[in-house]
């Protein structure tokens, strides 16, 4: 089995760091690591990738050969690469047998609750490559210092969510600098649970430009609360502890802490329940050790 994590968000989410400083940490706990870069877009990457799109297509030549803008540009690069998956396949498949994966995907958002061609991909590379993927879907912390913004990123991350059909879990990015945006209406936490919308309804009302949306945002929230999937985990990705607590979700999410376990199911679910302070990095280090030995 391989793993690996899937990084989308919107623009300026900051995926690019993430998959940087993601691909250290985990080297600096012993994984081999390959970042694959799917973003046609992205021409100045901070890592060393072991796959990029721009050997297959480029979002420039694109948008001069057919006349498009950066957004219909990138649907076409997608659909592109859909079309020519064995050439995804070929360059993964060497990296299989020993390399934890970070997939790199473009910032726009639509390829991933509107367009069908990267959850196609995914749901392809998963069945024919035996990929154990969770996606990492990026939000910009600063956004829970505007209410209806919020609600927006609230309606994105389900969307995604249930568009992709994958393990996932939900970033706020940046939360080192959400102070420098405003003091938040609520504490934190009410932003992480997303606990009961309507207080922040009450917040929206103060706002006259919200006023002819009363309605249309009450019925939105309702969507969000009855589905009950969204909640938010925090990132500094300048800080090892917060890098580690968001690794230890995600290896439980696709299930790479549970890959060299032989056990009863008590013994997977003493670790699925586990807090978030048991020693992981032991366990780890003996996951490690045995998928090396196998």
């Amino acid at each position: 089995m391989v793993f690996g994590q899937v990084v989308i968000g919107p623009p300026g989410s900051g995926k690019t760091t993430y998959c940087n400083g993601m691909s250290q940490f985990l080297k600096l706990i012993g994984r081999k690591v390959a970042v694959i870069n799917l973003d046609p877009a992205n021409d100045a990457l901070p890592y060393e990738c072991a796959v990029n799109i721009e050997d297959l297509i480029k979002l420039s030549d694109v948008m001069a050969e057919h006349s498009l803008g950066p957004n219909g540009g990138l649907v076409y690069c997608m659909d592109f690469l859909e079309k020519n998956i064995d050439w995804l396949e070929s360059k993964l498949k060497p990296l299989l047998e020993d390399h934890y994966l970070l997939f790199d995907f473009p910032g726009q958002v639509e390829l991933f609750f509107l367009h069908s061609n990267a959850k196609n991909m995914i749901t392809r590379l998963v069945k024919k490559l035996d990929l154990r993927l969770t996606a990492v879907h990026l939000v910009d912390a600063h956004l829970c210092c505007d209410p209806g913004k919020y609600v927006s990123a609230l309606l994105l991350s389900l969307s995604t969510m249930l568009h992709l059909e994958l393990p996932h879990i939900n970033v706020l990015s940046k939360i080192d600098l959400i102070e420098k945006y405003g003091k938040l209406a609520f504490n934190l936490e009410f932003y992480t649970d997303v606990q009961d919308l309507s207080y922040l309804q009450r917040h929206l009302d103060q706002d006259p430009r919200s006023t002819k949306y009363r309605k249309l945002t009450k019925e939105l929230c309702d969507v969000i609360e009855d589905f009950g999937l969204v909640n938010f985990a925090t990132l500094d990705i300048q800080d090892k502890e917060s890098v580690g607590n968001l690794v230890k979700l995600i290896d439980k999410s696709n299930g790479y802490i549970f890959a060299s376990i032989q056990g009863s199911v008590v013994d997977f679910s003493k670790i699925a329940a586990a807090p978030l302070n048991w020693d992981y990095y032991r366990t780890a280090a003996v996951q490690e050790k045995y998928m090396k030995d196998d």
